[in-house]
């Protein structure tokens, strides 16, 4: 096990390089949650428990609210940009590596108020987990969900995915499905005998393509949805009549929407056609969380240290695992989400500061 001393707790920025430096592609975090253990278990405040390559760290001050903050470790494969860099960003300050922004950054924060705070003013439950980045069934949050759910019991919960240092409420919920449509095989001499599987898919296609991005709001709120059809197969040789088709559809839907009515939507569109639906992933979103008293406490500590905006999260993220617990949940944390996974993934210095005094400040009791 890697000794605390490693890791820079101290200095969040120094940190995020550390860290940065520690490969943690999904599979392979081991090694990072070793250090990350390892520190907090130097921390006498902390009841640390390990489930997998998950850490979770837990203070017992006897606070009446309990807020967990967490992040995961793993990174997408590593493209030439381990270890880390300084460098400039949009003429700010900068660390550059994978994993800057999605989201060592955000684990840095994290970390460096973990050890930071040995009487904070709720208490918190520090989660550091892993296999964010690939199949759903691997994830150590979710994992930690089905073997400890009392470790994720809170009032509150933030996630330190990247949102340029502003407050992102919520998610919206994600539908894949993959429809199969039926055709009748024969010659393209003769088609007028066969029945073309891939001519069922136009009508379906116009519709889903004539769907827009509707913005829905919810609990304040907007967010937009969006329906993609974003895979297409079918067919063999060039004079065959194709016998079968396959779509694959997207559909991004608002908090507001359950996994159901959701699935009953998408499925709409393809009465008459034949077709069997095939449910590939279904994860409902979660609403915003902001209408909650200690969430907008947050968010004008938030605000305190810097302009902060509160906007709609458009993408899925694991707060709606805690929506799905009850918990209000919100994403906040350094690093533009745009330019996550990128090969040229930077952070800028100035937010990974800005994130840490803002979380810090709330936590420690420092604003109104």
């Amino acid at each position: 096990m890697l000794a605390p001393s490693q890791l820079t707790l101290t200095d969040p920025v120094q940190l995020t390089a550390e860290l940065i430096d520690i490969p943690s592609v999904s599979g392979d975090e081991a090694r990072i949650a070793d250090a990350v253990e390892a520190s907090l278990r130097a921390c006498p405040h902390l009841q640390v428990t390990r489930n997998g390559d998950a850490v979770v760290a837990r203070t017992n001050c006897g606070r009446p609210t309990r807020v967990i903050i967490a992040g995961h470790l793993d990174t997408v494969p590593i493209s030439d940009n381990v270890p880390s860099r300084r460098g400039v960003l949009d003429g700010q300050e900068a660390i550059i590596g994978r994993g800057s922004v999605d989201m060592k950054a955000g684990v840095a924060v994290a970390l460096h108020l973990a050890h930071a705070l040995s009487a904070p003013r709720h208490d918190v439950t520090w989660i550091f987990y892993d296999h964010e980045e690939v199949a759903d069934a691997l994830n150590g949050l979710g994992r930690l969900s089905r073997d400890a759910p009392e470790l994720l019991d809170g009032d509150f919960a933030i996630l330190g995915e990247p949102t340029s240092a502003h407050i992102e409420g919520g998610c919206n919920g994600t539908l894949r499905v993959i429809a199969t449509f039926p055709g009748v095989a024969a010659h393209s001499a003769r088609a007028w005998r066969g029945d073309n599987a891939i001519h069922k898919m136009a009508p379906v296609i116009s519709a889903i393509a004539a769907f827009g991005n509707p913005e829905i709001e919810v609990d304040g709120l907007v967010y937009r949805e969006s329906l993609s059809v974003v895979g297409v197969s079918g067919g063999g040789a060039a004079n065959v009549i194709p016998e079968e088709a396959r779509m694959v559809v997207n559909y991004r839907f608002a908090p507001s929407t359950s996994g159901e009515e959701a699935l009953a939507f998408v499925r709409s569109f393809f009465d008459g056609t034949g077709a069997v639906i095939e449910v590939d992933d279904l994860s409902p979103g979660a609403r915003p969380g902001m209408d909650a008293p200690i969430a907008r406490e947050f968010a004008a500590a938030a605000r305190a240290s810097g302009q902060v905006e509160v906007n709609a999260k458009e993408g899925w993220t694991d707060v709606a695992r805690f929506g799905a617990l009850g918990v209000p949940a919100i994403n906040y944390g350094p690093g533009n989400p745009l330019a996550a996974h990128t090969i040229d993934e930077a952070v800028a210095v100035a937010e990974i500061l800005r994130c840490a005094e803002g979380l810090g400040a709330w936590l420690a009791g420092e604003t109104g």
